[in-house]
């Protein structure tokens, strides 16, 4: 069993072996991080704990046995029918607090109880319930597809007993399954549940590595999926070319919308892309905005770039109030004489060096004085006081007394 048990838990990723908190890494979908794993259990006690099955399916489970169980152990939970197997990935005060974030409400009674921890049968059983699942998707989607339905069946997950099994499928509208749930049923014996999914929500479950060689957003992390259009792509000056701006889902990137209200927000601050700016040498029309930056690149044409001229959000504005007074300058960028010295880059790196924190600095609160050992960086030798001045003011007092 050990051996068995251990290659179940490896296969859950790095969170799953780690007991508490997090390694840093993780192949396990939907991990939860325990911030809350070094108070200790007696000040965070509950009966309640998460439990995560196939993909990023997770559940909620009331330990009423007070069974002791900590992060990766595969218990054997409540359901319907015969009960389930699944991973527990979140323990303490943090299960109510997730609890609360998915609207659970103690009305809707009591949540499903944790049986046991899984014995070596019921791994055994699991993992022949799982080797099913593949084959079984393939002949469910040649069965949809003779009974002429419009859906994709994206997904199948079985009952840790091998009682139930639940189809998740995609479609783009209603559609009667009723004659397929009684063929399905027939087919492979088992209770049929069928489940929709949108395109996202497919992704999450079968996981993949972005373009940006991440993990992908909706198998990691993301849990509610919000609608993305392109405009948040003209927003951000992103090329409109589709085989960019679509994920591995066939849908617009989610992550299009991160930086979006950042944008608008610098966008506030900088001028209309509708102004035109005039000038001596013609008039000039927005081409492209360096928003954080704070630079702007001007065209002669309204249509294509010609003769660009880069400038500052400044500059741009004092063109503007020059021509609502009604004067015209002679270019769009400064006049030599009034042209403004270039900020010169910042780099962390080549300014800084690397070695500026070897040097030991000495504990300034234990009584002992940092020794100096070369010159100042500005030149001037550091002042010490005179020791001198002070031996005379305490001969002076002597003699006074």
């Amino acid at each position: 069993m050990s051996l068995l048990y251990t290659t179940i838990k490896a296969n859950q990723g790095c969170c799953a072996m780690s007991g508490k908190g997090c390694k840093g890494c993780s192949a396990q979908k939907h991990s939860s991080y325990d911030w809350l794993h070094d108070i200790p259990e007696s000040l965070q006690s509950t009966k309640f704990v998460e439990v995560q099955f196939k993909n990023t399916r997770k559940g909620y489970y009331l330990n009423s046995e007070d069974i002791e169980l900590s992060k990766g152990d595969i218990v054997a939970v409540e359901a319907s029918p015969g009960h389930d197997i699944g991973v527990v990935t979140l323990t303490g005060k943090l299960v109510e607090l997730a609890m609360k974030r998915h609207r659970w409400r103690p009305d809707r009674g009591e949540p499903p109880r944790i049986y046991r921890i899984a014995k070596p049968g019921d791994i055994d059983r699991w993992n022949e319930a799982r080797k099913l699942e593949e084959p079984t998707m393939i002949q469910a989607r040649q069965i949809a597809e003779g009974l002429g339905l419009d859906m994709k069946i994206g997904d199948v997950e079985y009952q840790g007993d091998g009682n139930k099994a639940i189809f998740y499928y995609i479609a783009d509208g209603r559609v009667d399954f009723r004659q397929l749930i009684r063929v399905l049923a027939d087919t492979f014996h088992v209770k049929i549940e069928m489940k929709q999914i949108g395109a996202r929500q497919e992704a999450g479950r079968i996981g993949g590595i972005g373009p940006c060689g991440r993990e992908l957003c909706c198998s990691s992390w993301m849990s509610n999926f919000v609608s993305v259009n392109t405009n948040a792509a003209r927003i951000q000056d992103l090329s409109l070319n589709p085989q960019k701006l679509t994920g591995m889902c066939g849908k617009l990137k989610c992550c299009m919308n991160y930086e979006v209200n950042a944008y608008v927000e610098a966008q506030k601050t900088l001028p209309s892309r509708e102004v035109v700016l005039e000038t001596k040498k013609g008039k000039y029309f927005h081409f492209k905005t360096d928003n954080f930056g704070r630079m702007i690149t001007y065209s002669l044409s309204p249509t294509f770039p010609k003769e660009l001229v880069t400038i500052d959000a400044k500059r741009a504005f004092d063109v503007i109030k020059l021509n609502e007074r009604g004067e015209i300058p002679d270019t769009l960028d400064f006049n030599d004489e009034r042209k403004r010295p270039q900020e010169k880059p910042k780099d962390i790196l080549s300014d800084n060096s690397l070695t500026r924190f070897d040097k030991k600095m000495g504990n300034r609160g234990n009584g002992k004085r940092f020794r100096n050992n070369g010159p100042r960086p500005d030149g001037e030798q550091q002042k010490r006081p005179n020791r001198n001045r002070r031996d005379n003011r305490s001969e002076n007092k002597n003699a006074q007394d």
